[in-house]
């Protein structure tokens, strides 16, 4: 969503709302309403908080002052008696909770002024019935507005303060009982009421660091309720329009979006370096060349310079036949991703796409992938974001049996790579590793636009060092135990990175598909490969012979051309040294590759580079498009041989 205007939030117009704020947490008041004190509940994990929740007021209908600052400073005598000051995270709490109602207050101050709610509001009084349904319904939106505002800048301060893993605090929240939204001052005495009661519970609370937790986890259910609740507020305009952003902060609220849905911590992985796998080298070369690309992202700018040099993959692919080493290649990516940020001091994120991602539920997978997919809008860090075995989560839709939680899953993977939804800033990239690349879908194919083939160990060095890294962990534990005579060749000699794409591909004259260089020997007769008209009769040939050939394809090929022009090595002594490069503004960092790609582009010709590329890629296309049906009928043979050899194995056995 686009806003045409940024509003300042200034801090001196924060300072006059701060005592409002203070006044909240010192003392509110609210009375349950009906169905929150007699809520039925059918789930016993939560009978035990509902039912405390719901005799919050003893049941007699007197209004009781609910403080939150008291109720912070008696968990400080319960939790460190022995403490004088206000311990840290109850301290942290506290602050960020009054910082978040402040900016609530001042979002609807400046909701009542745009709105027209505060002229209706000294008008009140004599408002007729038609003006007081717009006041009314004003007033539920602020109030709305007010809520969100609060609870956004809350998790904005703590989802970084709070623990990795709050499942355990989730599972004993049982949500909020009720919300009110008839008023600003109802608004947040409701939401501060049960804050208030969760907090005194003693079994919710057993740690001053759970105070952090359960506050992240309550403001963001806070969120969630507001946005279920969205559809049936009116005069939203002046929300959704504009953003508001905190004076010297990163903090800004963006209509209704809510960029922490989901937010994700990086997932823990076994760390493998690029000497432990085999062979691979044209796989091991295109990760690196990831990896360097991906972390000369800008984050003041939240650009990558590599994106307007045409060198960057927001999706790829990696495909091979099983056992090659796709998830030792995950795993080597994200190893080098995490070391070389923390040497540049740079947050990283390991998003790989989980096995549950399809639900039985209508929607269910779809909502899912949304949280899944939401972190990669995230420009405050790097992020890989791998789907192995990635044919089974988007195989094509319209293969037979097909669940319609795949086709969820799909909808919303096209629309936030490339639709209204996508985002990229040039510091995440989503990489898709499968054995069964004709099984995905058509379109998730035209999304890719970067390839490599993860083939395993093919040369006898390979095969050496195979084994060599197996045999050698025991004969540094029984020296002389492998009593075998060694070869000539210098064990891990072979499995270094190359330095560009050209010591790894064979030189590539003509397609090797029989269709599609059937295609090409016939329209060169017409032009030569150095002539623009060239590629275009042969795209308008190709998609004549495959239907699905289309301009994303003609896109992804000027990638695959880009990606060859940008193939060069960016100079160890900027990782070395991060000031030398990472730690420049974003016009030097680019200005500094311009250089890069100039000389590396010498002895370089385009022309030969642009042939390459389009054979390459549609030999690829070609006999990814076949494989399928190739495979079933390799399939029907191998069960016809079967049956042969069943027939004459039971004729056998019979005498015949």
């Amino acid at each position: 969503m686009e806003h045409n205007t940024t509003f300042p939030i200034k801090k001196s117009e924060l300072a006059i709302v701060r005592d409002e704020a203070s006044s909240y947490l010192k003392g509110i008041q609210w009375e349950q309403g009906y169905k929150a004190k007699n809520r039925d509940n059918s789930n016993k994990k939560e009978d035990n908080i509902l039912l405390y929740l719901s005799k919050a007021t003893s049941g007699s209908g007197t209004r009781e002052i609910t403080s939150v600052s008291k109720t912070i400073l008696a968990l400080k005598k319960r939790l460190l008696p022995d403490s004088i000051a206000i311990p840290l995270y109850l301290n942290q709490t506290l602050f960020s909770v009054q910082e978040g109602i402040s900016i609530g207050i001042w979002l609807k101050d400046s909701y009542y002024d745009a709105s027209g709610l505060s002229v209706l509001n000294e008008a009140k009084a004599t408002l007729s019935g038609e003006q007081k349904r717009e006041y009314e319904s004003k007033l539920n939106t602020a109030t709305a507005f007010m809520l969100f505002g609060t609870a956004y800048y809350i998790l904005y301060e703590l989802r970084d303060k709070a623990s990795d893993d709050l499942s355990v605090m989730k599972n004993k929240f049982a949500g909020i009982p009720e919300l009110s939204l008839q008023s600003p001052l109802k608004g947040i005495s409701c939401a501060l009421f049960y804050f208030d009661r969760y907090l005194n519970h003693p079994d919710l609370i057993t740690s001053d660091k759970d105070v952090i937790d359960f506050a992240a986890v309550y403001f963001e259910a806070l969120i969630d309720e507001i946005q279920l609740r969205r559809s049936s507020l009116d005069h939203t305009e002046v929300i959704t329009d504009r953003t508001y952003k905190l004076e010297d902060s990163e903090f800004a609220v963006s209509g209704w979006e809510n960029v922490f849905a989901g937010a994700a911590k990086s997932v823990e992985f076994n760390q493998v370096k690029f000497e432990d796998i085999v062979g691979n080298r044209d796989a091991k070369h295109f990760a690196r060349r990831l990896t360097e690309r991906i972390l000369s992202y800008d984050f003041s700018t939240k650009k990558n310079p590599f994106q307007e040099l045409g060198g960057f993959m927001p999706v790829f692919m990696g495909y091979g036949i099983p056992g090659t080493g796709k998830s030792m290649l995950i795993a080597a990516i994200a190893t080098m991703l995490k070391e070389r940020c923390e040497h540049l001091s740079i947050p990283f994120l390991f998003h790989p796409m989980p096995d549950t991602l399809i639900s039985t539920f209508q929607g269910g997978s779809a909502e899912k992938m949304v949280q899944w997919m939401k972190p990669m809008q995230d420009p405050t860090r790097i992020i890989f974001a791998p789907i192995d075995d990635a044919e089974n989560n988007l195989q094509e839709r319209t293969a037979q049996g097909v669940s319609a939680g795949v086709k969820e899953v799909i909808g919303v993977f096209l629309r936030y790579t490339e639709g209204a939804y996508a985002v990229n800033y040039g510091n995440s990239s989503i990489g898709l590793f499968t054995n069964l690349p004709e099984q995905l879908d058509k379109a998730v194919i035209s999304r890719i636009q970067g390839r490599f083939k993860i083939d395993g160990a093919r040369t006898t060095a390979d095969f050496l060092d195979q084994d060599y890294l197996w045999w050698n962990k025991l004969e540094k534990t029984m020296p002389d135990f492998v009593n075998m005579k060694d070869p000539k060749y210098t064990y891990l000699s072979d499995q270094g990175l190359a330095a560009n794409l050209g010591e790894i591909l064979q030189q590539v004259e003509k397609p090797t598909e029989e269709r599609v260089l059937e295609i090409y020997d016939r329209i060169e007769k017409d032009h030569k490969t150095s002539e623009h008209e060239f590629y275009a009769d042969l795209y308008k040939e190709i998609q004549k012979q495959f239907p699905f050939f289309s301009s994303r394809d003609v896109r992804n090929i000027q990638s695959a051309v880009s990606l060859r022009l940008t193939d060069f090595d960016l100079p160890e002594e900027w990782f070395d040294n991060p000031e030398a490069y990472f730690q420049k503004d974003y016009d030097t960092k680019y200005a500094m590759l311009q250089e890069l790609m100039r000389a590396n582009m010498k002895g370089l010709n385009f022309s030969d580079i642009r042939r390459q590329e389009v054979v390459r890629y549609l030999d690829n296309m070609a006999i990814i498009a076949d494989t399928d049906f190739k495979r079933k009928v390799d399939k029907q043979v191998m069960q016809m041989n079967i049956n042969l050899e069943a027939g004459k194995a039971f004729d056998k056995q019979n005498g015949k």
